[in-house]
């Protein structure tokens, strides 16, 4: 086919949800992929003979099961196995504290053996992100409102001082507001940070915790987290699938020079092999900056708004990515004797044993600086899922904050990957002690690797920071928030606009509806 209705670049999550929905409304649409297979960071591989992980994104509960069920992704082998336990922290003192997302009463009594008042306490705190929640849960399927709207149905709601605590506070003060347990404070703190420019310490990093509370994945129920049978790629799989069985054409080892623009308007695509192809419409999968600086020639878009993209827009990467493939799960010292090793690694285990500790690590970055004392997310999806690994053998996931994409005086490529590789698996040992002597092979992917390999400016697994001030109707730029931009004929699909990161599907699902209304109109 010479032309197409529509031309996405990029086979990641958020294109390939715009793809589905775009052909459903009857158009043709054809995906452009620069990497051998679809999927973005949202991708499965080997990285040993046997060995499968999840790449870079790595566990699921935010995309929107509208999404799921309109384009009947379980028909294509979309299924998720939930956590439980949801969490496990071990402590530097051999304590410990499981956490059971949507079971209460077990996250209390766990929490009582720390502190009583934080037990009694803990229906508080989830409350408060229930109403959160369901004050902002409406929103996301539609082009974003402004922050005052939002402020405006908080206040509706009765809940203003929520929404005051939410962007304003700190998350050390919102933990403090509801626990006294330093170790409860601990475990509850460091989903308000996960790649994000900020600390404990910092005002409004309360909304990134939100942001992860949001999901109804599985089993429509808020909150909870779990592995996509097969890994993050399934997720990609299944939905280039559906695209297919809707007619979407998707071409792989397609990397896009630029944007084509003709009188004024996106008119298609310039691939790398100097191959033209042509549409009425364009939407990029990309971030905001590569998208703008780097893939549409500057003569197509206002001096200002580059201006505002270069320096306005924030994309600061925080992340260093570890895959492991393991002979043995490690053997946490703080779990109880009786628990198996097996039950541990199920739950997300977290490496954070204080606020104090996580605001060092985030200072360590502010100076330029890989963190001494690395906050560690750790993932282990063999447990759940053996299709992964050999039989009696394991995958392990690590990911790390704060680990800035410059470093001062160093280069990622003069051996301080294998520096920090090495530096987060202390860490860790020091928890369990058997794991380095487990390790058989390992992926290292730091933020410049992120950047290389999965097209990430900065390394910034979310496209842009997810702050308050990059969110809502300011995502990317206050004035272009509605996916369009100011190219005619040019969108933006991916996690740079509304509502950001993580893999929910929304951007893909909104811009693709703005396509819709604006090619009825053309």
């Amino acid at each position: 086919m010479s032309g197409y209705d529509a031309i996405i670049i990029g086979a990641g999550h958020n294109g390939l949800v715009a793809a589905c929905y775009l052909a459903k409304a009857g158009h043709n649409v054809l995906v452009v992929e620069r990497y051998h297979t679809v999927g973005g960071a949202a991708i499965t591989e080997e990285i040993h003979p046997g060995f499968r992980v999840s790449a870079a994104s790595y566990s699921m509960s935010l995309m929107r099961p509208e999404i799921i069920e309109e384009l009947q992704l379980p028909r294509y082998g979309f299924e998720v196995y939930p956590k439980q336990p949801s969490y496990f922290m071990p402590f530097p003192d051999g304590a410990h504290l499981f956490l059971y997302a949507g079971d209460r009463a077990r996250s209390k009594a766990a929490i009582a053996h720390f502190s009583q008042h934080d037990a009694d306490n803990y229906d508080a705190w989830e409350d408060f992100w229930d109403r959160c929640c369901d004050v902002i849960e409406p929103t996301l399927l539609q082009p974003p409102i402004s922050l005052a709207e939002l402020a405006a149905r908080f206040d509706a709601a009765g809940y203003a001082d929520d929404f005051r605590r939410l962007m304003l506070l700190s998350t050390t003060d919102l933990l403090n507001e509801f626990f006294e347990s330093e170790y409860v404070k601990a475990a509850m703190a460091p989903q308000s940070l996960i790649s994000t420019m900020a600390g404990p310490g910092t005002p409004g990093s309360p909304f990134v915790y939100l942001v992860h509370a949001i999901g109804r994945a599985i089993q429509g129920r808020r909150g909870i987290w779990g592995y996509v049978k097969g890994g993050m790629g399934t997720v990609t799989r299944t939905l280039a699938a559906a695209a297919r069985d809707l007619g979407v054409d998707i071409r792989t080892e397609s990397p896009v020079a630029e944007v084509l623009v003709q009188g004024g308007v996106a008119a298609g695509v310039v691939l790398e092999n100097g191959e033209t192809v042509r549409a009425r419409v364009v939407l990029s999968n990309a971030d905001p900056k590569r998208t703008f600086l780097t893939l549409t020639p500057a003569s197509a878009l206002p001096a200002e708004f580059r201006q505002r993209i270069a320096k306005n827009f924030r994309i600061g990467g925080t992340v260093f990515k570890l895959n492991l493939a393991l002979a043995e799960l490690p053997r946490y010292t703080a779990a109880p004797p009786d628990v198996a090793p097996e039950i541990c690694s199920r739950a997300t285990v977290d490496i954070a044993p204080s606020l104090a500790y996580l605001e060092r690590a985030w200072d360590d970055f502010k100076a330029g600086q890989p963190a001494r004392e690395p906050f560690i997310e750790i993932f282990s999806q063999s447990p759940t899922d053996p299709s992964m690994a050999p039989a009696g053998k394991h995958v392990l996931s690590c990911f790390c904050q704060y680990f800035p994409y410059e470093v001062a005086g160093r280069s990622w490529d003069d051996g301080l990957r294998e520096e920090i590789a090495d530096r987060i698996l202390a860490k860790l040992a020091e928890y369990a002690p058997n794991i380095q002597g487990a390790v058989i092979a390992r992926q290292m992917l730091s933020p410049v690797d992120l950047e290389r390999r999965f097209a990430l400016t900065g390394g910034n697994i979310f496209h842009g920071e997810m702050t308050p001030d990059q969110s809502f109707n300011l995502r990317p730029l206050a004035g272009w928030a509605d996916y369009r931009t100011p190219l005619p004929g040019l969108y933006l699909c991916g996690s740079g606009a509304f509502p950001g990161g993580g893999v929910t599907g929304i951007p893909g699902h909104n811009a693709a509806q703005a396509v819709i209304a604006d090619l009825k109109r053309s």
